[in-house]
């Protein structure tokens, strides 16, 4: 693998926000060494960051790469090759905006890791849930209101994000089956929500029995669960149950988030989403009921990081994209630090991220040993981190693995 040198730049340090002019040297995909006095190997691949900050790349704990389109039902549909294929000009937007890392809610599977592993195509390192699980009706059950419901949603296409599974014994079944295939974490729909066209929001997901199952068999396998919630009533639920990361947690309330931090669950807020899909959804063709759905969660999501942040909940950093909102990733960075402030939507996005997948001191930092995942970066995220929105265009030079994707 290649030597990195990367000179002189204005390091980040994500844990204590303090810059600090030093050279990163980078061998065979690990940093070696981090300072201000380092001789660069004669055989090393030189970056001039004089100016310009350096700093761990970005992890988004909630994305959907196979969501080509806005309509999951019908991206459910498409067929494997063409699902495939839609989502790699979506890996390669991601990591060209910064984000090396993401952890997938549900679609993405082995072969998409190590696909973005062994650079078949560009994208970040994922680590994947594989197909979500819904019980009948829930949020992953797509299938339209009909007087004879349809057999199975049970598919495991490549396009559908989640698979439809009832029972305390099948859902037992169902996680080990993902596991078996790849996924680093399993992801449940504990709640009604947003993008499916039967659940209301206050619909709870799973029986009791059902999510402790789900909770146990993935804590056999030495993995956890993620919930997609909304409610007080559906995210204390799960958490009381042994769920580990809330994702979306709108609606959440002072005491709900108190149990949070008690239990030492984690949420994963997705702001930009709702903002997308209510700008352009209806245009980009989401359903007319889930459209109606927007605004019900839209409004509180602001309000619930202001909560969370008071608990002292831990927030990673998430999106929860489809389709052609994909490109509004890094807008979640702006609405984010409008609120809680660019140090910690930064720590969001790199150190609690990392805590989230189980890399802590392995990926998020710059520091000998660490994953060599690296950005140069014109301009200063603290002050101002519009440096790190729209494509990437301030993002000069993107290192994954110590190897250079972007820049020279």
């Amino acid at each position: 693998m290649t030597t990195i040198f990367i000179q002189g730049g204005n390091v980040l340090d994500v844990e204590t926000l303090i810059f600090s002019q030093a050279s990163v040297l980078v061998r065979d995909g690990v940093i070696e060494s981090v300072g201000p006095n380092i001789t660069p190997p004669a055989d090393a691949h030189v970056i001039d960051a004089r100016g310009k900050t350096v700093m761990p790349g970005m992890i988004d704990c909630h994305t959907h790469v196979v969501a080509s389109q806005l309509n999951l039902g019908i991206n459910a549909n498409l067929p494997n090759a063409l699902a495939t294929l839609r989502a790699v000009p979506i890996l390669s937007g991601i990591l060209m905006r910064g984000f090396t890392t993401v952890r997938d809610a549900g679609g993405a599977d082995w072969s998409l890791c190590e696909a973005t592993r062994t650079d078949v195509v560009d994208g970040p390192r994922i680590f994947p849930a594989g197909h979500a699980l819904s019980q009948t009706g829930g949020h992953g059950d797509f299938r339209a209101r009909n007087d004879i419901i349809e057999p199975c949603a049970c598919s495991q296409k490549v396009g559908n994000i989640g698979r439809v599974v009832d029972g305390v014994d099948n859902v037992r079944a169902a996680v080990r089956e993902e596991i078996q295939k790849g996924a680093t974490q399993i992801k449940i729909m504990a709640s009604g929500g947003v993008a499916s066209p039967n659940d209301p929001i206050h619909f709870l997901g799973y029986s009791e029995d059902e999510i402790r199952a789900i909770v146990e068999e993935a804590a056999n396998a030495g993995t956890y669960v993620m919930g997609h919630a909304y409610t007080p009533r559906a995210i204390s639920r799960a958490v009381s149950l042994g769920v580990r990361t809330i994702e979306h947690g709108n609606l959440v309330d002072a005491a709900t988030a108190d149990l949070m931090r008690e239990r030492n669950a984690f949420m994963v807020p997705t702001l930009v989403t709702y903002e997308a899909l209510a700008n352009e959804g209806a245009a980009l063709g989401l359903p007319a009921e889930s459209v109606a759905k927007i605004e019900t969660v839209r409004g509180d999501g602001k309000k619930a990081l202001e909560i969370l942040a008071k608990a002292g909940v831990k927030m990673g950093l998430g999106t929860d994209l489809l389709g052609a909102l994909h490109r509004h990733q890094s807008d979640e960075l702006k609405l984010r630090a409008d609120i809680l402030g660019a140090g910690m939507t930064l720590q969001q996005a790199t150190l609690v991220g990392a805590e989230i997948i189980g890399m802590s001191g392995r990926l998020g930092v710059l520091r000998a040993g660490a994953i060599a995942d690296i950005l140069v970066v014109d301009g200063n995220p603290l002050s101002d981190i519009s440096c790190l929105l729209g494509q990437g265009e301030g993002i000069p030079v993107v290192i994954k693995d110590g190897k250079i994707y972007k820049g020279h």
